[in-house]
Protein backbone atom coordinates (compact mmCIF):
# COMPACT_ATOMS: atom_id res chain seq x y z
CA UNK A 1 0.00 0.00 0.00
CA UNK A 2 1.36 3.41 -0.96
CA UNK A 3 1.62 5.72 2.05
CA UNK A 4 2.53 9.39 1.75
CA UNK A 5 4.73 11.37 4.11
CA UNK A 6 1.80 13.77 4.49
CA UNK A 7 -0.35 10.97 5.89
CA UNK A 8 2.20 10.28 8.62
CA UNK A 9 2.79 13.96 9.38
CA UNK A 10 -0.55 15.79 9.65
CA UNK A 11 -1.52 19.08 11.24
CA UNK A 12 -4.13 18.49 13.91
CA UNK A 13 -5.02 19.26 17.51
CA UNK A 14 -4.23 17.60 20.83
CA UNK A 15 -4.26 15.60 22.87
CA UNK A 16 -4.42 12.35 20.86
CA UNK A 17 -4.24 11.38 17.20
CA UNK A 18 -6.15 8.15 17.78
CA UNK A 19 -8.62 9.53 20.34
CA UNK A 20 -9.06 13.13 19.15
CA UNK A 21 -7.94 13.58 15.54
CA UNK A 22 -9.27 10.21 14.30
CA UNK A 23 -12.71 10.45 15.95
CA UNK A 24 -13.14 14.04 14.73
CA UNK A 25 -12.39 12.91 11.18
CA UNK A 26 -14.72 9.90 11.51
CA UNK A 27 -17.56 12.08 12.80
CA UNK A 28 -16.95 14.55 9.98
CA UNK A 29 -17.19 11.71 7.44
CA UNK A 30 -20.42 10.54 9.02
CA UNK A 31 -21.94 14.01 8.83
CA UNK A 32 -20.80 14.30 5.22
CA UNK A 33 -22.39 10.94 4.40
CA UNK A 34 -25.73 12.16 5.74
CA UNK A 35 -25.49 15.07 3.33
CA UNK A 36 -24.50 13.01 0.28
CA UNK A 37 -27.12 10.34 1.02
CA UNK A 38 -29.85 12.99 1.10
CA UNK A 39 -30.82 12.13 4.68
CA UNK A 40 -29.89 15.34 6.44
CA UNK A 41 -33.33 16.93 6.57
CA UNK A 42 -34.85 13.78 8.11
CA UNK A 43 -32.37 13.49 10.99
CA UNK A 44 -33.69 14.44 14.41
CA UNK A 45 -31.15 12.79 16.69
CA UNK A 46 -27.59 11.50 16.65
CA UNK A 47 -25.84 8.91 18.79
CA UNK A 48 -22.14 8.05 18.90
CA UNK A 49 -20.94 4.98 20.80
CA UNK A 50 -17.28 4.63 21.72
CA UNK A 51 -15.70 1.23 22.35
CA UNK A 52 -12.47 -0.30 23.60
CA UNK A 53 -9.70 2.20 24.25
CA UNK A 54 -11.93 5.05 23.00
CA UNK A 55 -14.48 4.11 25.62
CA UNK A 56 -11.94 3.53 28.37
CA UNK A 57 -9.87 6.71 28.03
CA UNK A 58 -11.91 8.82 25.62
CA UNK A 59 -12.98 11.32 28.27
CA UNK A 60 -9.37 12.02 29.22
CA UNK A 61 -8.40 12.32 25.56
CA UNK A 62 -11.24 14.77 24.71
CA UNK A 63 -12.86 12.30 22.32
CA UNK A 64 -16.34 13.64 23.00
CA UNK A 65 -15.53 17.26 22.13
CA UNK A 66 -13.67 16.06 19.03
CA UNK A 67 -16.69 14.05 17.91
CA UNK A 68 -19.03 17.01 18.41
CA UNK A 69 -16.79 19.27 16.34
CA UNK A 70 -16.54 16.60 13.66
CA UNK A 71 -20.32 16.22 13.52
CA UNK A 72 -20.50 19.96 12.92
CA UNK A 73 -18.23 19.47 9.91
CA UNK A 74 -14.88 20.56 11.34
CA UNK A 75 -11.58 19.08 10.15
CA UNK A 76 -8.71 18.39 12.58
CA UNK A 77 -6.27 20.44 10.51
CA UNK A 78 -8.56 23.45 10.21
CA UNK A 79 -10.56 23.69 13.43
CA UNK A 80 -9.50 26.59 15.65
CA UNK A 81 -8.58 25.15 19.08
CA UNK A 82 -9.05 28.60 20.61
CA UNK A 83 -12.70 28.70 19.51
CA UNK A 84 -13.59 25.14 20.50
CA UNK A 85 -14.40 25.78 24.20
CA UNK A 86 -17.02 28.43 23.36
CA UNK A 87 -18.59 26.28 20.65
CA UNK A 88 -18.76 23.26 22.95
CA UNK A 89 -20.34 25.38 25.67
CA UNK A 90 -22.99 26.54 23.20
CA UNK A 91 -23.87 22.95 22.25
CA UNK A 92 -24.05 21.92 25.89
CA UNK A 93 -26.08 24.93 27.00
CA UNK A 94 -28.70 24.89 24.24
CA UNK A 95 -28.63 21.15 23.53
CA UNK A 96 -28.43 21.77 19.77
CA UNK A 97 -25.76 20.56 17.35
CA UNK A 98 -25.59 21.63 13.70
CA UNK A 99 -24.80 18.60 11.50
CA UNK A 100 -22.15 19.56 8.92
CA UNK A 101 -22.91 23.17 9.89
CA UNK A 102 -26.23 22.90 8.02
CA UNK A 103 -28.91 21.08 10.00
CA UNK A 104 -29.56 21.67 13.74
CA UNK A 105 -30.69 18.67 15.80
CA UNK A 106 -31.19 17.95 19.49
CA UNK A 107 -27.98 16.70 21.10
CA UNK A 108 -27.48 15.81 24.76
CA UNK A 109 -23.85 14.92 25.37
CA UNK A 110 -24.56 12.72 28.40
CA UNK A 111 -27.08 10.62 26.48
CA UNK A 112 -25.92 10.80 22.87
CA UNK A 113 -22.22 10.15 23.50
CA UNK A 114 -21.81 6.75 25.12
CA UNK A 115 -18.49 5.46 26.49
CA UNK A 116 -18.35 1.66 26.70
CA UNK A 117 -15.37 1.20 28.99
CA UNK A 118 -15.42 -2.60 28.97
CA UNK A 119 -16.74 -3.41 25.51
CA UNK A 120 -14.71 -3.61 22.31
CA UNK A 121 -15.49 -4.02 18.64
CA UNK A 122 -13.86 -7.02 16.96
CA UNK A 123 -11.54 -5.43 14.41
CA UNK A 124 -9.57 -2.84 16.41
CA UNK A 125 -9.39 -1.45 19.97
CA UNK A 126 -10.40 2.05 18.80
CA UNK A 127 -13.92 1.54 17.45
CA UNK A 128 -16.88 3.89 17.24
CA UNK A 129 -20.43 3.56 15.91
CA UNK A 130 -22.29 6.60 14.59
CA UNK A 131 -26.09 6.53 14.21
CA UNK A 132 -28.69 8.98 12.90
CA UNK A 133 -32.40 8.67 13.83
CA UNK A 134 -35.60 10.22 12.49
CA UNK A 135 -38.40 11.73 14.57
CA UNK A 136 -39.94 8.30 15.20
CA UNK A 137 -36.70 6.91 16.61
CA UNK A 138 -35.95 4.78 13.56
CA UNK A 139 -32.31 4.49 12.59
CA UNK A 140 -31.81 6.17 9.22
CA UNK A 141 -28.11 5.56 8.84
CA UNK A 142 -25.40 3.76 10.81
CA UNK A 143 -21.67 3.55 10.26
CA UNK A 144 -18.76 1.96 12.13
CA UNK A 145 -15.31 3.52 12.08
CA UNK A 146 -11.95 2.52 13.49
CA UNK A 147 -9.30 5.05 14.51
CA UNK A 148 -6.20 2.98 13.86
CA UNK A 149 -3.49 5.37 15.05
CA UNK A 150 -1.82 8.54 13.84
CA UNK A 151 -5.18 10.03 12.84
CA UNK A 152 -5.81 7.30 10.26
CA UNK A 153 -9.50 6.30 10.05
CA UNK A 154 -10.79 3.09 8.48
CA UNK A 155 -14.47 2.49 7.66
CA UNK A 156 -16.16 -0.81 8.41
CA UNK A 157 -18.07 -2.87 5.87
CA UNK A 158 -21.71 -3.90 6.33
CA UNK A 159 -20.63 -7.00 8.29
CA UNK A 160 -18.41 -4.91 10.60
CA UNK A 161 -15.01 -5.87 9.19
CA UNK A 162 -12.37 -3.32 8.27
CA UNK A 163 -12.88 -1.70 4.89
CA UNK A 164 -9.28 -0.91 3.99
CA UNK A 165 -9.03 1.15 0.82
CA UNK A 166 -5.47 0.54 -0.24
CA UNK A 167 -3.81 3.27 -2.25
CA UNK A 168 -2.45 1.46 -5.30
CA UNK A 169 -0.91 4.58 -6.84
CA UNK A 170 2.12 3.36 -8.83
CA UNK A 171 5.43 4.56 -7.39
CA UNK A 172 8.85 4.45 -9.05
CA UNK A 173 10.53 2.85 -6.04
CA UNK A 174 8.00 0.81 -4.01
CA UNK A 175 9.32 -0.81 -0.83
CA UNK A 176 7.76 -2.71 2.05
CA UNK A 177 10.81 -3.56 4.14
CA UNK A 178 14.05 -1.93 5.24
CA UNK A 179 15.95 -4.58 3.28
CA UNK A 180 14.09 -3.66 0.09
CA UNK A 181 14.65 0.05 0.77
CA UNK A 182 18.40 -0.42 1.19
CA UNK A 183 18.53 -2.53 -1.97
CA UNK A 184 16.86 0.26 -3.95
CA UNK A 185 19.38 2.76 -2.58
CA UNK A 186 22.32 0.59 -3.65
CA UNK A 187 20.94 -0.36 -7.06
CA UNK A 188 20.04 3.19 -8.07
CA UNK A 189 22.75 5.05 -6.13
CA UNK A 190 20.12 7.05 -4.25
CA UNK A 191 19.63 8.09 -0.64
CA UNK A 192 16.56 7.12 1.36
CA UNK A 193 15.39 10.74 1.07
CA UNK A 194 15.81 10.52 -2.73
CA UNK A 195 13.67 7.37 -2.81
CA UNK A 196 10.94 8.95 -0.69
CA UNK A 197 10.99 12.18 -2.73
CA UNK A 198 10.56 10.25 -5.98
CA UNK A 199 7.67 8.25 -4.53
CA UNK A 200 5.99 11.37 -3.17
CA UNK A 201 5.90 12.75 -6.69
CA UNK A 202 3.21 10.16 -7.47
CA UNK A 203 0.86 12.59 -5.68
CA UNK A 204 2.55 16.01 -5.70
CA UNK A 205 5.02 18.12 -7.64
CA UNK A 206 8.52 18.65 -6.18
CA UNK A 207 7.56 22.23 -5.35
CA UNK A 208 4.44 21.11 -3.50
CA UNK A 209 6.43 18.52 -1.55
CA UNK A 210 9.03 21.08 -0.54
CA UNK A 211 6.47 23.69 0.51
CA UNK A 212 4.41 21.06 2.32
CA UNK A 213 7.38 19.86 4.37
CA UNK A 214 8.45 23.39 5.21
CA UNK A 215 4.88 24.16 6.29
CA UNK A 216 5.01 21.21 8.68
CA UNK A 217 8.31 22.55 10.01
CA UNK A 218 6.70 25.98 10.46
CA UNK A 219 3.82 24.51 12.48
CA UNK A 220 6.31 22.58 14.62
CA UNK A 221 8.27 25.76 15.33
CA UNK A 222 5.09 27.66 16.19
CA UNK A 223 4.07 24.86 18.53
CA UNK A 224 7.37 25.10 20.40
CA UNK A 225 7.05 28.89 20.66
CA UNK A 226 3.51 28.57 21.94
CA UNK A 227 4.60 25.96 24.46
CA UNK A 228 7.37 28.09 25.93
CA UNK A 229 5.03 31.05 26.46
CA UNK A 230 2.11 29.26 28.12
CA UNK A 231 2.06 28.62 31.86
CA UNK A 232 -0.32 27.23 34.46
CA UNK A 233 -1.89 23.81 34.91
CA UNK A 234 -2.84 21.41 32.15
CA UNK A 235 -6.53 20.50 31.91
CA UNK A 236 -7.89 17.18 33.11
CA UNK A 237 -7.73 17.21 36.90
CA UNK A 238 -4.22 15.88 37.55
CA UNK A 239 -3.03 19.43 38.24
CA UNK A 240 0.12 18.91 36.16
CA UNK A 241 1.99 22.18 35.90
CA UNK A 242 3.48 23.25 32.60
CA UNK A 243 7.28 23.44 32.82
CA UNK A 244 8.47 24.60 29.42
CA UNK A 245 8.04 28.33 30.10
CA UNK A 246 10.06 28.31 33.33
CA UNK A 247 12.73 26.09 31.76
CA UNK A 248 12.99 28.53 28.85
CA UNK A 249 13.46 31.48 31.19
CA UNK A 250 16.11 29.55 33.07
CA UNK A 251 18.00 28.74 29.88
CA UNK A 252 17.85 32.36 28.76
CA UNK A 253 19.26 33.55 32.10
CA UNK A 254 22.87 34.43 31.41
CA UNK A 255 23.76 33.71 35.04
CA UNK A 256 22.49 30.17 34.91
CA UNK A 257 25.00 27.48 35.89
CA UNK A 258 24.74 24.18 34.03
CA UNK A 259 23.77 21.44 36.45
CA UNK A 260 26.28 18.86 35.17
CA UNK A 261 28.55 20.25 32.48
CA UNK A 262 28.41 23.09 29.95
CA UNK A 263 29.11 20.52 27.25
CA UNK A 264 25.74 18.93 28.01
CA UNK A 265 23.75 22.16 27.78
CA UNK A 266 22.12 21.03 24.53
CA UNK A 267 20.23 18.40 26.53
CA UNK A 268 18.34 21.13 28.37
CA UNK A 269 17.22 22.61 25.07
CA UNK A 270 16.18 19.21 23.68
CA UNK A 271 14.09 18.66 26.80
CA UNK A 272 12.60 22.13 26.39
CA UNK A 273 11.56 21.53 22.79
CA UNK A 274 9.90 18.21 23.57
CA UNK A 275 8.18 19.45 26.74
CA UNK A 276 6.86 22.53 24.93
CA UNK A 277 5.27 20.47 22.15
CA UNK A 278 3.75 17.85 24.40
CA UNK A 279 2.39 20.37 26.86
CA UNK A 280 0.70 22.11 23.95
CA UNK A 281 -0.65 18.75 22.83
CA UNK A 282 -1.96 17.94 26.31
CA UNK A 283 -3.70 21.32 26.37
CA UNK A 284 -5.45 20.63 23.06
CA UNK A 285 -3.29 22.97 21.00
CA UNK A 286 -2.21 22.86 17.36
CA UNK A 287 0.42 20.18 16.72
CA UNK A 288 1.76 17.88 14.00
CA UNK A 289 1.19 14.15 14.37
CA UNK A 290 4.67 12.70 14.18
CA UNK A 291 3.52 10.00 13.66
CA UNK A 292 1.00 10.29 16.56
CA UNK A 293 -0.01 13.04 18.99
CA UNK A 294 1.21 11.13 22.02
CA UNK A 295 4.68 11.08 20.43
CA UNK A 296 4.40 14.47 18.72
CA UNK A 297 7.35 16.04 20.56
CA UNK A 298 10.16 13.75 19.46
CA UNK A 299 10.58 14.69 15.79
CA UNK A 300 10.19 18.46 16.42
CA UNK A 301 12.68 18.32 19.32
CA UNK A 302 15.30 16.51 17.24
CA UNK A 303 14.62 18.79 14.26
CA UNK A 304 15.19 21.82 16.51
CA UNK A 305 18.40 20.21 17.76
CA UNK A 306 19.57 19.81 14.17
CA UNK A 307 18.62 23.39 13.31
CA UNK A 308 20.14 25.03 16.39
CA UNK A 309 23.15 22.85 17.21
CA UNK A 310 24.37 21.06 14.07
CA UNK A 311 26.94 22.89 11.91
CA UNK A 312 25.86 23.65 8.35
CA UNK A 313 22.18 23.04 9.17
CA UNK A 314 19.96 24.32 6.36
CA UNK A 315 16.56 23.84 4.72
CA UNK A 316 17.89 21.06 2.51
CA UNK A 317 18.78 19.18 5.68
CA UNK A 318 15.25 19.72 7.01
CA UNK A 319 13.89 18.21 3.80
CA UNK A 320 16.27 15.21 4.01
CA UNK A 321 15.33 14.74 7.66
CA UNK A 322 11.59 14.72 7.04
CA UNK A 323 11.70 12.60 3.88
CA UNK A 324 13.88 10.01 5.61
CA UNK A 325 11.77 10.01 8.76
CA UNK A 326 8.71 9.54 6.55
CA UNK A 327 10.25 6.52 4.85
CA UNK A 328 10.92 4.89 8.22
CA UNK A 329 7.38 5.77 9.32
CA UNK A 330 6.02 3.97 6.25
CA UNK A 331 7.84 0.81 7.36
CA UNK A 332 6.29 1.05 10.83
CA UNK A 333 2.82 1.66 9.44
CA UNK A 334 3.01 -1.23 6.97
CA UNK A 335 4.85 -3.83 9.04
CA UNK A 336 3.93 -3.16 12.66
CA UNK A 337 1.80 -0.37 14.16
CA UNK A 338 1.91 3.21 15.38
CA UNK A 339 -1.16 2.72 17.60
CA UNK A 340 -0.76 2.64 21.37
CA UNK A 341 -4.07 0.83 21.61
CA UNK A 342 -2.65 -1.97 19.44
CA UNK A 343 0.95 -2.37 20.59
CA UNK A 344 1.51 -0.01 23.52
CA UNK A 345 3.73 3.05 23.60
CA UNK A 346 6.51 1.21 21.78
CA UNK A 347 4.41 1.86 18.67
CA UNK A 348 4.13 5.58 19.39
CA UNK A 349 7.21 6.93 21.16
CA UNK A 350 9.32 4.02 19.87
CA UNK A 351 8.42 4.66 16.25
CA UNK A 352 8.90 8.42 16.68
CA UNK A 353 12.35 7.85 18.17
CA UNK A 354 13.34 5.62 15.25
CA UNK A 355 12.02 8.13 12.70
CA UNK A 356 13.82 11.04 14.36
CA UNK A 357 17.08 9.09 14.70
CA UNK A 358 16.98 8.16 11.03
CA UNK A 359 16.12 11.71 10.02
CA UNK A 360 18.99 13.21 12.00
CA UNK A 361 21.47 10.66 10.63
CA UNK A 362 20.37 11.50 7.09
CA UNK A 363 20.43 15.27 7.60
CA UNK A 364 24.00 15.10 8.92
CA UNK A 365 25.35 13.05 6.03
CA UNK A 366 24.79 9.44 7.04
CA UNK A 367 24.70 6.66 4.48
CA UNK A 368 21.54 4.64 3.89
CA UNK A 369 23.01 1.82 5.99
CA UNK A 370 23.82 4.20 8.84
CA UNK A 371 20.33 5.67 8.65
CA UNK A 372 18.75 2.21 8.90
CA UNK A 373 21.04 1.42 11.83
CA UNK A 374 20.00 4.63 13.61
CA UNK A 375 16.33 3.73 13.23
CA UNK A 376 16.98 0.21 14.50
CA UNK A 377 18.82 1.47 17.58
CA UNK A 378 16.06 3.98 18.32
CA UNK A 379 13.34 1.34 18.16
CA UNK A 380 15.21 -1.54 19.77
CA UNK A 381 15.50 0.29 23.05
CA UNK A 382 11.79 1.02 23.27
CA UNK A 383 10.64 -2.58 22.78
CA UNK A 384 7.99 -3.56 25.31
CA UNK A 385 7.11 0.00 26.37
CA UNK A 386 3.55 0.07 27.67
CA UNK A 387 0.93 2.76 27.16
CA UNK A 388 -0.34 3.43 30.69
CA UNK A 389 -1.43 7.09 30.95
CA UNK A 390 -2.52 8.15 34.42
CA UNK A 391 -6.15 9.18 34.39
CA UNK A 392 -6.29 8.40 30.67
CA UNK A 393 -4.59 11.74 30.00
CA UNK A 394 -1.67 12.30 27.63
CA UNK A 395 0.36 13.86 30.43
CA UNK A 396 2.03 11.38 32.80
CA UNK A 397 4.28 9.70 31.71
CA UNK A 398 3.73 10.84 28.10
CA UNK A 399 5.22 14.35 28.25
CA UNK A 400 8.53 13.37 29.87
CA UNK A 401 8.64 10.20 27.78
CA UNK A 402 8.88 12.35 24.63
CA UNK A 403 11.83 14.27 26.07
CA UNK A 404 13.64 11.05 26.96
CA UNK A 405 12.98 9.58 23.50
CA UNK A 406 14.32 12.73 21.84
CA UNK A 407 17.65 12.36 23.63
CA UNK A 408 17.73 8.65 22.77
CA UNK A 409 17.07 9.46 19.10
CA UNK A 410 20.06 11.79 18.98
CA UNK A 411 22.26 9.22 20.70
CA UNK A 412 21.05 6.53 18.29
CA UNK A 413 22.05 8.72 15.35
CA UNK A 414 25.45 9.42 16.91
CA UNK A 415 26.16 5.74 17.48
CA UNK A 416 25.10 4.85 13.96
CA UNK A 417 27.19 7.60 12.41
CA UNK A 418 30.26 6.43 14.35
CA UNK A 419 29.88 3.01 12.75
CA UNK A 420 29.92 1.79 9.16
CA UNK A 421 26.28 0.76 8.97
CA UNK A 422 26.94 -2.92 9.69
CA UNK A 423 25.07 -4.30 12.68
CA UNK A 424 23.69 -7.58 13.97
CA UNK A 425 19.96 -6.83 14.39
CA UNK A 426 18.16 -5.39 11.37
CA UNK A 427 15.36 -2.85 11.48
CA UNK A 428 13.06 -5.44 9.88
CA UNK A 429 13.74 -7.85 12.76
CA UNK A 430 13.02 -5.13 15.30
CA UNK A 431 9.75 -4.25 13.56
CA UNK A 432 8.72 -7.90 13.63
CA UNK A 433 9.64 -8.10 17.31
CA UNK A 434 7.67 -4.96 18.11
CA UNK A 435 4.58 -6.32 16.40
CA UNK A 436 4.86 -9.67 18.20
CA UNK A 437 5.51 -7.97 21.55
CA UNK A 438 2.43 -5.81 21.09
CA UNK A 439 0.37 -8.88 20.26
CA UNK A 440 1.52 -10.57 23.49
CA UNK A 441 1.03 -7.46 25.63
CA UNK A 442 -2.01 -7.52 27.92
CA UNK A 443 -4.78 -5.10 26.93
CA UNK A 444 -4.48 -3.26 30.24
CA UNK A 445 -1.11 -1.94 29.05
CA UNK A 446 -2.47 -0.64 25.74
CA UNK A 447 -4.03 2.81 26.28
CA UNK A 448 -6.86 1.61 28.51
CA UNK A 449 -5.57 3.19 31.75
CA UNK A 450 -6.21 -0.12 33.50
CA UNK A 451 -2.59 -1.13 34.14
CA UNK A 452 0.92 0.11 34.93
CA UNK A 453 1.33 3.65 36.22
CA UNK A 454 -2.35 4.34 35.53
CA UNK A 455 -3.39 2.17 38.49
CA UNK A 456 -0.32 2.29 40.71
CA UNK A 457 -0.35 6.02 41.42
CA UNK A 458 -2.55 7.14 44.30
CA UNK A 459 -4.62 10.13 43.26
CA UNK A 460 -5.27 12.45 46.22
Amino acid sequence: MAISLFELFKVGIGPSSSHTVGPMEAARRFAGALVTEGLLSSVCRLKVSLYGSLGATGKGHCTGPAVMMGLEGERPDRVDPEEMPARLERIRDCGILSIAGQHPVRFRENNDLVYYRRKSLPEHPNGMVCQAFDGEGQCLYEKTYYSVGGGFVVDATADGTLKVREDDTPQPYPFNSAKALLTLCREHDLTIADIMLANEQAWRTPGEIRSGILELWRVMRECVQSGIHHEGELPGGLKVRRRAASLYRSLMDKQRVDLISPSLSALDWINLYALAVNEENAAGGRIVTAPTNGAAGVVPAVLHYYWEFCPQANEEGILRFMLTAGAIGVLFKENASISGAEVGCQGEVGSACAMAAAGLAAATGGTAEQVENAAEIGMEHHLGMTCDPIGGLVQIPCIERNAMASVKAIDAAIMALRGDGKHYVSLDKVLHTMRETGRDMLDKYKETARGGLAVNIIEC
